[in-house]
Order: structure tokens, then sequence, then C-alpha cells
């Protein structure tokens, strides 16, 4: 059952996904309208989520589901991957590819392969005030006060 992502409580579980490029804006209502669907069919054992989305800087899909109502279960959570599988195949994008780093560059958003940016960091392209996506964040409240940040606050800082 879709919600409004604002209503969802802090302590409520999300999944964020990156894209290795930005989404085009007919790419985005596509997205978006899959993602409803997808939503308001999503379920653990048989039992409907309380789940909401949001797509950020054209970039950014993120999960939520508020497990107060239910708790997702693997099944659950295969279904979202395989939901997000299969946008990386229509889009001809990566987004589970963990081994990525997102972050800001003054107004624009970069994204680079983890190796890249560790080297960004030794020629000191890239600093410890540099803001980056902690896409590790668990809940909404964790993705509310630490998903932007500054490289040293999140698991980045090991690379100054």
């Amino acid at each position: 059952m879709y919600v409004p992502f604002e209503t969802l409580p802090e302590e409520s579980r999300i999944w964020i996904y990156q894209s290795n490029r930005k989404f085009s804006d007919e790419e985005i209502a596509e997205i978006d309208n899959a993602l409803k669907n997808f939503i308001e069919n999503w379920a653990a054992h048989g039992t409907g989520l309380e789940a909401s989305y949001l797509i950020k800087y054209n970039r950014f899909i993120i999960l939520a589901v508020n497990q107060e109502v239910q708790a997702s279960t693997g099944c659950s959570i295969d279904a979202s991957v395989h939901f997000i599988q299969e946008l990386e195949k229509k889009y001809d994008v990566e987004l589970l590819d963990k081994m990525n780093v997102t972050f800001k560059m003054g107004e624009h958003i970069t994204h680079k392969p983890l190796i890249e940016f560790k080297k960004m960091a030794k020629e000191k392209a890239v600093s410890a005030n540099t803001i980056v996506f902690n896409n590790l964040v668990n809940t909404v409240g964790e993705w509310q006060d630490f998903w932007e940040v500054p490289a040293a606050e999140s698991w980045h800082s090991r690379f100054f």
C-alpha cells in the first residue's frame, strides 16, 4: 500500500539505489509510474506493505517500508531487487553496484567508481568536506540526517 513518503515514521526501513547516470525527465515519469505500481502491489507473505518511494536528483531511487505495520521479508526484499534489476535492463543503467560513489562537485552531482574516488581523494580533487551520498543509511531518520553529508562524516572518511 502506497503512502506519502513524508508520513513514514523515522524508523521505517529504506533502500537506496543510485544510478550511474542522471535519468531524463521522460524516464523519470516512466519510473515514477512503475514505482507506484510496484509499491501498490508490494507484499510480504501476502500482506501488503505500507511503503513509499522517492526519486531524488533524477538519480536516486529510495524505497521505504514502515516495518511497524508489516515487516519486509526475504521474499519481499527479493521482489524489490528484481524490480530494480528490471529498471537496470530497461534503462541501461547500474543501480545495484555498491562500488561506486556519488558526490557533489559544486552544484553538480558526480558519479565515480570507488577506485577513482580514492584516487581523487589522494590527489586532493575531493576533500573531507566534499558532500557525499551515504547510501548505507538504513532508516528514514538516518536518511534525513546522514544521507547528504561531508565525506568526513560517512564511511568515505577512510580515504582522507
